[in-house]
């Protein structure tokens, strides 16, 4: 019984994939339509969660992420830009960061002059929340 419902499924869902690319993409062409047929997805839902549609949207977002990480590198920013970043966020000064030192010293960090130390890194990654590796130069 439980063969033939697999066997059953099996054919429903290579049904399934040739109209929707719902499983693991293979190659760029795959992609390609995944993005589509997700874009149409979304057009077609918008943010509403409870749509019929949105836990297809879903998985097709997984699939497309996965392939996403898997081909293409997104750069890290680096840590004088991540800082930079921050401190726009925050509306900080290069004066308002007196745990990393004067501002001179954060002038230096920023343009690339110095770079973070360990200490600073600690006091920056508690101070902003973030993870101390968004600080370690790579």
């Amino acid at each position: 019984m439980l063969a033939r419902q697999l066997l059953k499924a099996g054919n429903e869902y290579r049904a399934l994939r040739r109209q929707i690319p719902l499983g693991v993409i293979r190659s760029r062409a795959e992609y390609d339509r995944a993005v589509a047929t997700l874009d149409t997805i979304i057009d077609e839902i918008g943010e509403d969660e409870t749509h019929p549609l949105a836990d297809l949207a879903e998985a097709l977002g997984v699939f497309v992420e996965a392939y996403d990480k898997a081909h293409y590198q997104t750069p890290s920013p680096s840590p004088r830009a991540m800082l930079r970043f921050l401190m726009e966020q925050h509306d900080l000064g290069q004066s308002d960061l007196p745990e990393i030192g004067s501002q001179g010293v954060v002038s230096e960090i920023i343009s690339g002059k110095r770079s973070l130390n360990v200490r600073q890194i600690s006091r920056l990654a508690k101070r902003f929340n973030v993870s101390s590796s968004v600080f370690v130069e790579e």
